[in-house]
């Protein structure tokens, strides 16, 4: 395939506007070097640093800042019960930023606004843009999205450039775990309560950092699970990824837990190999900073083939797990 961008129907850097609906597109964005180019995004756009200040163009309808992981479940789910929608787009301000290009998923309805929603919101403006949809199942699919983000905006060089970087990485940690004879089970939680087990590209990272997925296959989605599910799976080392939350939140997530006392039975636990990552930034989001998560993994997994010690901000390895009482 050429990659030639000037063909009809690919606009140029100069002239492209780009709404973004999710925070791993913003970030693939920005890699790209069009920050300049990017009009709005939506509410949990927040790394970089400059997307905070851009106008947002998707919000909540509902604040879950104050809410426990239990609260958000319940709220969500009376939605979905009621046929109301999480998040709405704001249509007066997508018509005035005339975006050429619409950053979207059809992942996941309770991690970003959904697809038909943002069908409904562009088909009615004076130039309906080009809506791209992001939906990777593995690490190789959030390099092709990166391409094809940089192939449409006429930075096909940079974006192929950054992908290689990011396979070099890649390839360093999957040459490193082949080397361990060693595999042990790793369960990857991405809620607390309803336990909810991290699908989609996790399992295969897990993999990739010379593990095994205990719970999940690669490229399936998530799936909740019952705490028995989990204490039969017996995992030998547990990661908390709660969706949307960093270090910090999910370890007071955790301290509140109804369910505590059944984590606490897992072998995991009670050999101190459980880690709180910081799934906001990495792990729940399929975008370039996939790769840092996959290294952390690989720490947690074999600390002692990959010995740097763990920034604090990034993940945390629970020496001391919450008490019950």
């Amino acid at each position: 395939m050429s990659d030639d961008t000037s063909k009809p129907g690919i606009p140029s850097e100069s002239k492209i506007r780009i709404c973004s609906f999710l925070p791993s597109a913003t970030e693939i964005v920005y890699a790209l070097g069009l920050g300049d180019s990017l009009m709005a995004v939506s509410h949990e756009c927040d790394y970089p640093a400059e997307a905070q200040d851009k106008p947002k163009v998707v919000r909540s309808r509902f604040d879950a800042t104050s809410l426990s992981g239990q609260e958000i479940d319940r709220v969500v789910s009376e939605m979905y019960a009621r046929g109301e929608r999480i998040y709405e787009v704001d249509e007066e301000l997508l018509s005035e930023v005339k975006p050429g290009l619409v950053l979207t998923q059809e992942l996941c309805d309770v991690c970003a606004v959904s697809f038909e929603d943002v069908q409904k919101a562009v088909v009615n403006l004076e130039m309906p843009p080009v809506v791209m949809s992001l939906d990777p199942g593995s690490i190789g699919d959030v390099l092709h999205d990166i391409e094809n983000v940089g192939r449409f905006t006429g930075t096909l060089p940079l974006a192929k450039e950054i992908v290689s970087k990011l396979q070099s990485r890649i390839y360093k940690v999957r040459s490193q775990a082949a080397e361990v004879e060693n595999r042990p089970s790793v369960a990857c939680i991405e809620w607390l309560e309803p336990t909810i087990v991290a699908g989609h590209w996790v399992p295969e990272m897990v993999e990739m950092a010379g593990g095994v997925d205990a719970l999940a296959k690669p490229g399936q989605p998530s799936t909740r699970i019952t705490m028995d599910g989990l204490r039969n799976a017996d995992p030998d080392v547990l990661v908390l990824m709660p969706c949307g939350m960093g270090v910090q939140r999910g370890i007071e997530e955790l301290s509140g837990l109804d369910i505590l006392k059944d984590f606490g039975e897992l072998r995991a636990v009670r050999e101190g190999r459980v880690f709180m990552a910081d799934a906001s930034a990495y792990f729940s989001r399929s975008g370039p900073r996939l790769v840092d998560a996959l290294e952390l993994l690989a720490q947690m997994v074999h600390p002692d083939v990959f010995d740097e010690p763990l920034l604090k901000e990034n993940a945390v390895r629970l020496d001391s797990f919450p008490s019950s009482s």
